[in-house]
């Protein structure tokens, strides 16, 4: 169990680019952030602010140009690619806009698949059970909503108990009704497991549920707004 004060993430001049042809692509410039432990985060901005790339990187789906990702003090850089699978398996867990489930099997199934592999893993009924789901178990996501199949992806997530949870845009394809669905489990997830949350989205609204807001612009963190005043769900308009 993390404690309050604790920081899961600090980089340090963290910086991506990419080359275009002839020309260098600045995805991020030099950011410098610390992120605590057991806080919902909310990462705001732009298209193309490097929010993604951001995430991509503290969860070792990419990695940097130049600077340092630190996860409870060690460098990622320094995790050698064993290390680096262990890390993205045991510690994260990633829920996208897209829900990746597999067609063929039921959302208990789709759970299992992560179970199976995790060293300290929940009942996936359990994690559907968090999700509100339970009775939706033995369904496959042909017959699910959108909503629903974005709350399985998150029990999938979840189910492992990992101390991190990286969400890119999870409410983007739902409508405000569902949405707000999946931020209560989100939400719910963070208060039961003290997980460290953090919600990349274009919807300025959500960030009325964060503990911290962080606004990114043009590859770097422009400004860091802690929200005194956190609403639920339910409070926020779309």
């Amino acid at each position: 169990m993390t404690k309050v004060g604790d920081i899961s993430f600090k980089t340090e001049k963290l910086t991506k680019t990419y080359i275009s042809g002839e020309n260098e692509i600045y995805a991020l410039r030099g950011v410098d952030v610390e992120i605590p432990s057991g806080e919902i985060i909310v990462l705001l901005g732009p298209s193309g602010s490097g929010k993604s790339t951001f995430l991509n990187i503290i969860g070792g789906l990419d990695q940097a140009t130049s600077g340092h990702v630190y996860f409870r003090d060690r460098d990622l850089a320094n995790y050698t690619s064993r290390e680096l699978t262990y890390f993205r398996r045991e510690s994260i867990g990633f829920v996208f806009q897209a829900y990746n489930l597999v067609p063929s099997l039921t959302a208990l199934e789709n759970v299992a698949l992560v179970t199976e592999i995790s060293p300290n893993p929940m009942q996936p009924l359990e994690a559907l059970s968090i999700v509100g789901l339970k009775d939706r178990a033995n369904h496959f996501p042909s017959q699910m909503s959108g909503g629903e199949q974005q709350r399985v992806a998150i029990a999938r997530a979840i189910a492992k108990q990992p101390e991190v949870l990286l969400c890119d845009e999870p409410t983007g394809a739902l409508d405000s009704e569902t949405g707000n669905i999946v931020l209560e489990a989100l939400i719910d997830v963070n208060k039961k497991f003290n997980t460290t949350s953090i919600i990349i989205t274009h919807n300025a609204s959500i960030a009325e549920l964060a503990d911290r807001v962080i606004y990114f612009v043009d590859g770097n963190v422009d400004r860091i707004e802690v929200n005194k005043h956190k609403k639920s769900p339910k409070e926020i308009s779309w």
